[in-house]
């Protein structure tokens, strides 16, 4: 197995440059290159970085069938509000996927897809499990939800095709010092709203350990879904509470006033945000450590901990004004 070509699309993002950086140090990785509309975050001792926008279809179908990989890394997707709104996160999402994922289509030596998913497929409806498995019907609720849907189901599709192995990866929301984190910034603020009816427990996990997990479904040639969720659960209030956070509590009616005030504070909630808070957000990892063969560095309490551990953004004024 040793020289595969590993292809990384969003290698520029948080996520992908440390999947990147990762996979660099394994023995059966031979050549590794990746895309993204911006820069890697870290410098890459020898992955090929190629700077292309979702929109350049043509560049992206010729830089991914030139490299023909032996197994391509999907993890190039924008969860809304963290880096772009959410239907700019929309577009960019399924333009990104519709042509990488069709050029690896084309590729003779593509054996393995790896994609990043999220446990919103599932979906908090009226009789949704709480803490649903990988068995547990994808009925989405939300935006990121279908979006994430949809880019297992054309994975699967392009999989069934060609006749190679897919592995979505069932991220919970990722939290680390470096990711544009939505669910993240609300928790962060000097106030944090809690439905006061619920309160209900979410779980998250942490960047690294979400990066391990997207290598080692990439090693281990995974062919089936995977949820990746850090253990235990925490609520808003307990969050707030952990961090220091004035606790705001807020019913139904009211969650629009707040959601329009965490906008204006920098913390936007998109739709799959409010329903973490108001509904819950838990899932069943009991497959992870046999599929993938690993364990969660940290619990959720460890992450949320680690949340309220970083520094915040300080203003230096200049040393003398300059004209």
């Amino acid at each position: 197995m040793a020289g595969r070509r590993v292809f990384i699309s969003g290698v520029g993002g948080e996520l992908g440059t440390q999947v990147a950086c990762l996979l660099e140090a394994e023995d059966w990785v031979g050549p590794v290159a990746g895309i993204d509309a911006d820069p890697p975050r870290a410098r890459f001792r020898r992955t090929t970085y190629h700077r292309i926008h979702p929109d350049e279809h043509d560049r992206i179908v010729a830089t991914v069938t030139d490299f023909d990989p032996h197994v391509l890394v999907h993890v190039g997707v924008w969860e809304p509000h963290s880096r772009a709104s959410p239907r700019d996160a929309a577009r960019l999402t399924d333009r990104a996927a519709t042509s990488i994922l069709g050029a690896a289509a084309e590729c003779r030596s593509l054996e393995h897809v790896v994609v990043r998913s999220g446990i919103e497929i599932y979906g908090r409806g009226r009789g949704a499990l709480t803490r649903p498995d990988e068995d547990a019907d994808l009925r989405p609720t939300s935006g990121w939800g279908r979006t994430v849907a949809d880019i297992e189901r054309t994975a699967t599709d392009v999989a069934r095709r060609v006749g190679v192995t897919v592995a979505p990866i069932r991220l919970a929301s990722v939290i680390g010092p470096h990711v544009p984190s939505p669910l993240g910034r609300v928790l962060r603020l000097p106030a944090v709203p809690f439905d006061l009816l619920a309160d209900p427990s979410f779980a998250v996990v942490h960047q690294d350990d979400a990066a391990r997990a997207i290598a080692a479904a990439a090693r281990a040639g995974l062919a089936e879904p995977v949820n990746v969720v850090a253990n235990d659960s925490i609520t808003a209030r307990q969050t707030a509470a952990r961090g220091r956070r004035l606790p705001v509590p807020t019913l139904g009616p009211q969650w629009a006033a707040v959601r329009g005030a965490c906008h204006l504070a920098g913390a936007p909630i998109p739709d799959h945000v409010h329903e973490s808070l108001t509904r819950g957000r838990l899932a069943d990892n009991g497959r992870m450590r046999d599929l993938l063969g690993f364990a969660p560095s940290r619990t959720t309490a460890d992450v949320i901990g680690d949340l309220y551990g970083w520094p915040s953004v300080v203003r230096v004024a200049a040393a003398r004004q300059v004209a």
